[in-house]
């Protein structure tokens, strides 16, 4: 059995408030229907302080999550919908847990053990994010464990292309500390390729744009992509490049240094140490 486990991966704090001791309830809604008919429920965790996050059982999704800011005005700081026809319609992985494997695989093929998988491709020449019918598009059973939320589904051998039967366990717990912690945890029955990562899209401000946030990316290097999105082998030097973040810079002076014109040809910014989010006049931070 092969077992993968990446503990505490992502946390955001939120500092309106002194910590205090309390429990984390948890409330089960329903989130309406699929087409096919199958029950979409929603789980609300609250650390009693008044922070609350929403997850649905559909893609283990992060809906909504209402925290503080410093001054202690709390604002619902991600981008969801409002019921699940909104995410049946289409959305850009909106808050969804993304798997087997988040990111690109190029040519939609890989090769384990001398043995060459093909899976279907979805973006351009390339599979992303799990393939046409990732994670982000089932049903995971849910169920209180660790004074939070643990999301479970089982991917059977042979599903979108990737080997072995593997089951995907995702806990979310909310703090008394006014943090969201998410666990991710793996195992397969047979060597496979695993990569989970959560797809929330963030606003720290809880409205307006999101020119203010300041990005903190602690890496000394990084690795450019072709034109398709896909790591060259390269691990270039960040310092003097425009990907230089290992100090707090803001979104707006991030994007006014990568304009096209701006831009070093068919390169993208992938740090590969800790990154970080923050909007100082709010008080909240993301890290992972």
């Amino acid at each position: 059995m092969v077992r993968f486990l990446v503990p505490a991966a992502l946390a955001l704090a939120c500092f309106g408030q002194a910590p205090k001791k309390g429990s984390s309830p948890v409330t089960r809604s329903s989130f309406g229907k699929l087409p096919d008919g199958r029950a979409v429920d929603l789980y609300t965790l609250s650390n009693g302080k008044g922070m609350q996050v929403g997850i649905m059982t559909y893609g283990a999704a992060v809906v909504t999550l209402t925290a503080p800011d410093k001054a202690g005005k709390y604002a619902d700081v991600v981008l969801g919908m409002d019921s699940i026809d909104g995410y049946v319609k289409g959305v850009p992985y909106f808050g969804a847990i993304v798997g087997r494997y988040g990111n690109r695989i190029a040519k939609g093929e890989f090769q384990l053990d001398g043995k060459t998988y093909k899976l279907p491709v979805n973006n351009g020449e390339n599979a992303l994010h799990g393939g046409l019918k990732g994670f982000d598009k089932q049903i995971w059973t849910a169920r209180e464990a660790n004074g939070g939320v643990e999301f479970t589904y089982v991917s059977k051998d042979g599903e979108e292309g990737y080997p072995g039967t593997l089951t995907a366990k995702v806990l979310y717990r909310v703090t008394p500390d006014n943090e969201l912690r998410i666990e991710y945890n793996a195992t397969a029955d047979k060597p496979t390729v695993v990569n989970l990562t959560n797809h929330t899209y963030w606003n720290l401000a809880g409205e307006g744009d999101i020119l203010q946030h300041q990005v903190t990316l602690n890496a000394d290097r990084y690795t450019p992509v072709d034109k398709g999105l896909i790591p060259m082998g390269e691990l270039r030097a960040v310092k003097g490049a425009p990907f230089a973040h290992r100090t707090h810079l803001s979104c707006s002076s991030a994007r006014r240094r990568l304009t096209p014109a701006e831009r070093p040809p068919d390169t993208e910014e992938n740090g590969i140490r800790r990154a970080r989010l923050s909007r100082p006049t709010a008080g909240r931070d993301l890290g992972g």
